[in-house]
């Protein structure tokens, strides 16, 4: 196993101590080269391409709609199944996006 230096989490290859050390350091490896942002995984750099390129690959199976992240899909998907995943624990209400309890 092995164990990050920073914080003493352990992985079980050296490999995965790259995500850490990037956290640590707050390096950002991975440039957009259309705004030159710059992000610390490759799939955050990835969903800010598609936000330039317009590219919505998730489509609901439902309506159609797409979207060009996987999670607005997911959040999406909660108005046809009226899931309410996020519980207020004082009063009981539900809220299909956690925001939304939040601000609750």
């Amino acid at each position: 196993p092995a164990v990050c230096g920073e914080c003493g989490k352990r992985f079980r290859r050296s490999s995965d101590l790259a995500r850490p050390r990037i956290t640590h350091t707050g390096e950002r490896p991975f440039t957009c080269g259309a705004c030159g942002q710059g992000f610390s995984r490759n799939s955050n750099l990835a969903t800010r391409r598609r936000i330039h390129t317009g590219e919505k690959p998730f489509g609901c199976r439902d309506c159609g709609k797409l979207f060009g992240e996987g999670s607005a899909l997911v959040q999406h998907r909660r108005t046809h199944t009226q899931e309410r995943p996020y519980r207020c624990g004082e009063c009981g209400k539900s809220f299909s996006v956690s925001s939304n309890l939040r601000r609750h």
